[in-house]
Parts: structure tokens; C-alpha cells; sequence
């Protein structure tokens, strides 16, 4: 190891002892015959002196260091003088003494100031995210995201659930936001598609018999952009045999409760409060009431019984509320061919102070009912077989009774450490026109790639 110690984690008990320290030179102060600097690194900071009495050659070295130097500095440690002391570090009794300094690599001075009281449009701190980064505040909110993930797979794990991964490149099967397509080199004319959702594979895990399956998703949606919007995200993606709504919402509930509990220190009662699709609308105007109060401010609710379809008088057609792979309400299913904008669907949707933090559903499990729904649709048989044929052959063999939920983990990050956007979580993250401030992507490529996939770019007309 390159160095001994993390820059926070000097104290008092460590007073007389030789360390070694790497890091960034955050700041820098000079007083005649002593200089002193503050070192970064993910840990926190730590103080070092350089004395022109012991040592002037090394007091002269570190008058020449720049701000966001990368330093390998090594010393003794010892107590602070009185009057020095700085209770807000958890180094702050204790500063190095420096032997040594190491300047493993020199910086340019940086477009800001690496300190969270500096002033910075959110424009300039994505384009130099790395730099960002750097920043205690915004390192904190990755932190976090570290801990609720972490807390996550601990939970599932004890409640029997396998982490399984899911295909990213896959079949294209429009039924919501844009596909994003990726052409096949080896098979010229047809296309991949990076997936909206885990659903269908998480489906045929449910037909392997596998039972409880949950995976940290990637997933990728190419539509228009809002604040709370990225065309990547990741979701925590669940799915279990032989459950009811009932069994779904008691594992999330047990999720939320040990993160708000364990990352917070914030405890959650559950069950959380339940109301239909329709009393909500009917008492607060919205499918997502917010019913924070003074007594409840971090107050989740449970919104049940959503419409199976709604009219889109665009396409003249129904379309499917949530995903055309939601089952419908038992009481409701004999209207499907008849009067489909009155069939309830077994969908549920989890709100958090008027904010959708995630969505689920009973699916459908049988080939028949699965067909009825997709002709509800619009879909003409060819289509069927097309798009989803696997599936239905799937269930063909034996799927069991299944369902599942997601939920945004960007979001619920922003929820929990009080982010102002979904981008201050996530650590590349797009602008509001899906491009990367850091690397400039999406951008052109060579001739000679397109040739290899077999496309040619047509320039749009202008009018």
C-alpha cells in the first residue's frame, strides 16, 4: 500500500507514531517559517506542517505545491497546539509533522474551488463531474447510494431472493417509451434493444422456478427528458412466485423500513396506508396524494386498482396503463372483450409525498388470458408471435402464479439524502437533451464503423 493511513482517520491515539498519507492538496497556508496544508482524500482531511527550522528544504518544496497536487506525504503525528484545534475534523486534534512529500502528479489550477461553500451552477459541476466529485457533499450522496444498495441485497438475501442479471442487449418489444437500438454487426438489417425494464426475462425466471429474483437494473428509456428523468437509470427489480399483492407490498415495506432505518435512522411504520386508484383521484385529484403530514413527513402510500387500459384518442386504441403484462381484476376479467375501460387491473403503485417511487403488478400467467389482453391492444396475431411469442410459449410449460415491483433507485437516493435532481445521485449523468456534459455523447462515428454495420446516416430534410 501506498500509504498507512486515510487522511480522517488520525487521532490522538496515533500522537508519536510514523504515517503515510495520499491525497489532494486542498488548501494551503503560508506563515513566514511554517506552512501548513490541508490533504484530501475520500476519508476526510488532515494537517501537515512543514518547518523551515527542521527542515528547510522540504518548507521550500511545499511552498511550490498547487492546489489538487496528488501527494504522498509522510510524517509524525502529534497533538495540535492549544488554540489550533478544530473539533468539526475528525483529525482535527492531531496534525503530521512532514519527513517527506511526494508530488505524484501535478494539477492544472481547477475551474472551481473544490469546497462545498463554493458557488457553482449545476451546468459547470456536471461538465467537470470529476471534479465535482471531489467535493465532500457531493461524494456523500454516491456514498449513500453505496449504503441503500448494500442494505438492499443484505435484506433480500434473508428473505431468499437470488440477485440474478438479465440480458442488456435483447429483442425489441415496443409497448411504452422509445427502444434504444443497437445494430448487429453479424446479422446486417435487425437490431438489439437495451431494455426498458427487466419485465420479460424476470417473467421466465418465474417459469425456471426459480421463484424470488431481484437485480440492481440497468435500464434505458428513449423519451423525452424531465428533471426526474435520465434515458439510463437503475432500478431495484423484483419478482416472486406463488403471491398476492399482500406478500409484494410486505417485502417492499420491509426494503424501505431497513433502509430509512439503517442509511437514516429514520423508522417507518407498515403497513403502509392503501387507498384504489379511484379514491384517490375522487379525494385528492391525483393517483399519487401525498399525505405527508407534521406527524408523518417521510409518509408512503399504497395506490391499488388501476385502470387495465386507457383510451389513447391519438391512435384511436386502448392502451395498456401500466404494461400490457398486468393481470386483471378476477371480477373485472369477463369484461375484457366487451367494456375494457372498466377492467381493474391487479397494479399497484408506490407513492412517497406525491412522488411515484415505483410500480408493480400481479402479472398475468396464463397463455390464453396473456393473448386476450394483447388482442385488447390492437395486436394482430402476426404481431403477437413476433414480439412476445417466447413468452406465451413460455407459459405454455407451466408458469406459476407470479408478481413483482420496481422501484428508482436514483430517485429514492434523491428522496433520502434531500437531492434537488435525480443527476446529483447518479455519477455520469445526462443532460436534459440525453447528452454526456463529461465525454460529449453521443457523438459522430467513422465511415468505416458504419460500413461494418451496414448504415448509411440520411441527413434530415430541412424545410
Amino acid at each position: 500500500m501506498q500509504r498507512t493511513h486515510g487522511c480522517g482517520q488520525l487521532n490522538e491515539d496515533l500522537v508519536g507514531q510514523s504515517v503515510t498519507l495520499c491525497g489532494w492538496l486542498h488548501r494551503r497556508r503560508d506563515h513566514g517559517g511554517l506552512s501548513f496544508i490541508d490533504l484530501r482524500d475520500r476519508s476526510g482531511l488532515a494537517q501537515v506542517v512543514f518547518n523551515a527550522k527542521t527542515d528547510a528544504a522540504l518548507h521550500q518544496q511545499a511552498k511550490d505545491l498547487g492546489v489538487e497536487y496528488v501527494l504522498r506525504i509522510t510524517g509524525t503525528v502529534r497533538k495540535r497546539p492549544a488554540g489550533t484545534l478544530n473539533p468539526k475534523l475528525p483529525s482535527g486534534m492531531v496534525e503530521v509533522a512532514a519527513a517527506t512529500v511526494e508530488v505524484l502528479n501535478a494539477a492544472k489550477p481547477p475551474p472551481f474551488e473544490i469546497d462545498d461553500q463554493a458557488e457553482v451552477s449545476e451546468d459547470v459541476r456536471m461538465q467537470w463531474r470529476y471534479l465535482d466529485l471531489r467535493r465532500p457533499a457531493s461524494r456523500q450522496k454516491l456514498l449513500v447510494r453505496h449504503r441503500i444498495i448494500h442494505r438492499i441485497r443484505q435484506t433480500l438475501d434473508a428473505e431468499g431472493f437470488l440477485e440474478i442479471e438479465t440480458p442488456i442487449l435483447t429483442k425489441s418489444t415496443p409497448e411504452g417509451a422509445r427502444d434504444y437500438l443497437v445494430p448487429s454487426r453479424v446479422n446486417h438489417g435487425r437490431f438489439f434493444a437495451l431494455p426498458q425494464s427487466p419485465q420479460l426475462f424476470k417473467q421466465l425466471l418465474m417459469v425456471a422456478g426459480l421463484e424470488r429474483y431481484f437485480q440492481i437494473a440497468r435500464c434505458f428509456r428513449d423519451e423525452d427528458l424531465r428533471a426526474e428523468r435520465q434515458p439510463e437509470f437503475t432500478q431495484l427489480d423484483l419478482e416472486m412466485s406463488f403471491v398476492t399483492e399482500e406478500d409484494v407490498f410486505a417485502v417492499i415495506e420491509q426494503v424501505l423500513q431497513h433502509v430509512f432505518q439503517d442509511v437514516l435512522g429514520v423508522p417507518l411504520a407498515a403497513p403502509f396506508p392503501r387507498m384504489t386508484h379511484q379514491d384517490a383521484t375522487a379525494r385528492y385529484q391525483t393517483d399519487k396524494p401525498n399525505l405527508r403530514t407534521e406527524q408523518a413527513p417521510w409518509a408512503f402510500c399504497w395506490v391499488t386498482d388501476f385502470p387495465l387500459f386507457q383510451w389513447n384518442p391519438q391512435t384511436k386504441r386502448w392502451d395498456a396503463e401500466h404494461h400490457p403484462f398486468t393481470a386483471p381484476h378476477p371480477d373485472d376479467a369477463a369484461l375484457l372483450a366487451s367494456d375494457p375501460g372498466t377492467v381493474r387491473a391487479r397494479a399497484y403503485d408506490l407513492v412517497f409525498n406525491g412522488v411515484e417511487l415505483g410500480s408493480g403488478s400481479i402479472r398475468i400467467h396464463q397463455a390464453p388470458m396473456q393473448q386476450a389482453v394483447f388482442k385488447v391492444l390492437g395486436l394482430s396475431e402476426q404481431a403477437i408471435q413476433d414480439r412476445f411469442g417466447f413468452l406465451l410459449q413460455a407459459f405454455a410449460y407451466g408458469a406459476p402464479p407470479h408478481g413483482g415491483f420496481a422501484f428508482g433507485l436514483d430517485r429514492l437516493t434523491a428522496i433520502v439524502t434531500q437531492a434537488e435532481s435525480i443527476r446529483e445521485v447518479i455519477a455520469f449523468p445526462k443532460t436534459q437533451t440525453a447528452v454526456c456534459p463529461v465525454t460529449g455523447a453521443p457523438s459522430e462515428v467513422t465511415e468505416a464503423q458504419m460500413k461494418e454495420l451496414g448504415l448509411i446516416v440520411v441527413k434530415a430534410a430541412t424545410s
